[in-house]
């Protein structure tokens, strides 16, 4: 099972936007498909409001929920949080959920102000986490997203980052490789294939070569992925 959580906005409490969702759909059928022969089935979150609103942190609660909701329909099934944006920081943040055995993070959003406390990491331990995102992200700083990669990296081994050279926030000059990466991740992480050569370089390599890996032009072509 994938869970995908869509962006949103730092503070509000107005209904989630619909376009936000349909974001999330193409991703969402494009690992249905790589996943279908393993079973694998995608849907996009709906949050109750589009803010995360500080300590509510409500995309994160919502994504708690529907880890739980998918257990419950599901059964005992293995669960890939997928996010983008506040989605990626809700990702992020509720991958501690006993269901939830990997995390995707894409240009995540993450608070910049050096006086706030830290977003955890620690929970994320035993867990593959892997984070994308553009060098010219102009809404979600890069650098703080490698930060985080760079303190979850110290307690799990299982953490990498990929950048996406030129590309920004909302990841379409190169769609197409960051849609394969995706799917070669989550397939990996969920049903023990064995992900490409630079997903295990990148998971083995030691920060800051695995956290700052570039994201090839063209990745995913040889396995018919797009």
């Amino acid at each position: 099972m994938v869970l995908l959580l869509p962006d949103g906005e730092p503070h509000s409490h107005r209904r989630p936007s619909s376009l936000s969702y349909a974001r999330r759909l193409p991703l969402a059928r494009a690992l249905a498909r790589a996943g279908r022969t393993d079973g694998l089935a995608a849907h996009v979150v709906h949050y109750r409001c589009r803010g995360w609103n500080e300590d509510d942190a409500h995309p994160a609660a919502d994504a708690e929920w529907a880890v739980d909701e998918a257990v419950r329909r599901y059964g005992d099934v293995p669960v890939c949080l997928a996010g983008h944006g506040m989605g990626a920081r809700a990702a992020l943040r509720a991958g501690g959920h006993p269901a939830v055995t990997a995390v995707l993070a894409l240009a995540p959003w993450l608070p910049g102000d050096p006086a706030a406390a830290p977003e955890p990491v620690k929970h994320l331990v035993g867990r593959p986490v892997l984070l994308i995102h553009g060098t010219n992200d102009a809404r979600c700083d890069p650098e703080l997203s490698f930060r985080l990669a760079e303190r979850a990296k110290k307690s799990n081994r299982d953490t990498c980052r990929f950048e996406v050279h030129s590309d920004g926030h909302a990841l379409r000059q190169h769609r197409a490789e960051v849609t394969a990466l995706a799917s070669d991740f989550v397939r990996g992480a969920l049903f023990g294939r064995g992900y490409t050569r630079p997903v295990t370089d990148a998971l083995a390599a030691p920060p800051p070569l695995g956290l700052r890996m570039p994201l090839a032009a063209g990745f995913g072509e040889s396995l018919g992925a797009g």
